[in-house]
């Protein structure tokens, strides 16, 4: 296998002929919310359809693999972007039942744009019939990374393969996961030892941990770090639903165990019962996730003049405007790879109060206020000390320059 030291040479002093970009997580999430990972796949879209290279795209649907080539990739771009809107369904794509109409929508164009399809086990003969022998596959989604697809790309035509790990947050918080989660993400990642010959990690600290996983099986595959960019939307108008006369913390992020929403939830009924109506709000944007049912009963149990507003659907001005306005933005999150929100913030020029997670710190250095994850009461005194001060203690903007794509692709680039 090529992580038993078959890989083909990783490092290149000229681009690949071609490169495959897999956006298989795009359309399976078409018409939802970008979630950061989102983002990061769009971002590589974007990046690579601009470059002299010819760039592909790999999907994988229920109906088997469909296969873009440049044409065909500039329009379901455009798409993704929303300066086209989808086409109707077709027949296809209403099997399987039960799927979002975004999601049929989305495969439907996908197979009239389509420079090729194939069943699965016609993987490598397709990607043999349009692909150069040296191209780059590049996977930064965490989807459709199977054994059929990697043995593809490596054996049946070819290729080079680059993986992306945000993080391996499944396997050090399992109880946190849907069930199956964890045991899925574990052979996913031993998939990628096997079989890359370049893993991208986001930061320092999540190849760290990746690769202390990957030992327990094998040297692990020849790696980059590269800080994801950072496009922080420009402030739009504040939306509907909160008092902005009243002071406001926010938190920005899926509703998940691992994000803490419970503590700062448990931070603001001490508040309530001590305050009363000089209580701050506190605005949750984001939409609900999984395995939370206590803290999705306690959001529903919200009353009309509670403090605490649950803000999901809005847009990223809109976002950004909450965050320029509020006191400090609040990530009391258990577990990140990157760590998005609290980088957007300091770009801002907003206050941080996050755990204190190495990842963040990579990223933002002595920027936030850090408090050791899951500390209720440290969390609570950093907060009241914040909702005192008579004035928000702004981090200039401009201060703090977030990572950017161009730094990022100048570092990944090199090397796929």
């Amino acid at each position: 296998m090529p992580g038993d030291g078959t890989k083909l040479a990783t490092t290149t002093n000229s681009p690949p002929p071609a490169r495959l970009l897999d956006i298989t997580r795009l359309i399976r999430r078409a018409g939802r919310a970008p979630t950061g990972v989102d983002r990061v796949v769009s971002a590589y879209l974007r990046h690579l359809a601009a470059r002299p290279e010819p760039l592909f795209a790999l999907v994988r649907t229920p109906a088997g693999y469909v296969l873009l080539g440049p044409e065909g990739v500039a329009g379901i771009a455009a798409r993704l972007d929303r300066h086209v809107p989808w086409g109707a369904a077709d027949a296809l794509s209403r099997l399987p039942r039960g799927r979002p109409e975004a999601v049929r929508r989305a495969e439907s164009d996908l197979r009239r744009l389509a420079l090729d399809r194939c069943l699965p086990p016609g993987l490598p003969k397709m990607l043999r019939r349009h692909l150069p022998p040296g191209f780059a596959y590049l996977n930064v989604g965490h989807s459709n990374l199977t054994d059929r697809v990697l043995s593809a790309i490596c054996h049946g035509a070819k290729g080079r393969v680059a993986v992306l790990i945000h993080d391996v947050i499944p396997l050090e918080f399992p109880r946190l996961q849907r069930p199956g989660t964890a045991e899925a993400f574990r052979a996913m990642l031993k998939r990628v030892r096997a079989h890359a010959h370049l893993v991208i990690y986001n930061t320092a600290d999540t190849r760290r941990r990746a690769e202390a996983w990957m030992r327990r099986w094998g040297p692990p595959p020849p790696a980059v770090v590269a800080h994801l960019g950072v496009t922080v939307a420009e402030p739009g108008k504040l939306p509907g639903g909160f008092d902005p006369a009243r002071p406001w913390f926010v938190t920005v992020g899926t509703i998940e165990p691992r994000k803490g929403h419970d503590l700062l939830l448990d931070i603001w009924d001490e508040m309530q019962r001590e305050l009363g109506p000089d209580t701050p709000q506190l605005l949750i944007c984001g939409a609900r996730g999984w395995m939370n049912e206590a803290v999705f009963a306690r959001l529903d149990r919200l009353g009309p003049d509670s403090p605490v507003r649950e803000m999901p659907g809005l847009s990223d001005p809109q976002v950004a405007a909450l965050i320029r306005g509020a006191r400090a933005l609040l990530h009391p999150s258990r577990a990140e790879g990157f760590g998005l929100p609290p980088v957007e913030a300091a770009a801002l020029g907003t206050p941080v109060i996050c755990s204190d997670l190495p990842a963040i710190r990579e990223v933002l250095g002595d920027m936030p206020v850090y408090v050791p994850a899951t500390d209720r009461y440290q969390f609570g005194k950093e907060i009241e000390n914040m909702r005192q001060q008579q004035e928000r203690p702004a981090i200039a903007r401009g201060k703090f320059a977030p990572p950017d794509w161009a730094d990022h692709f100048n570092v990944v680039l090199k090397l796929t």
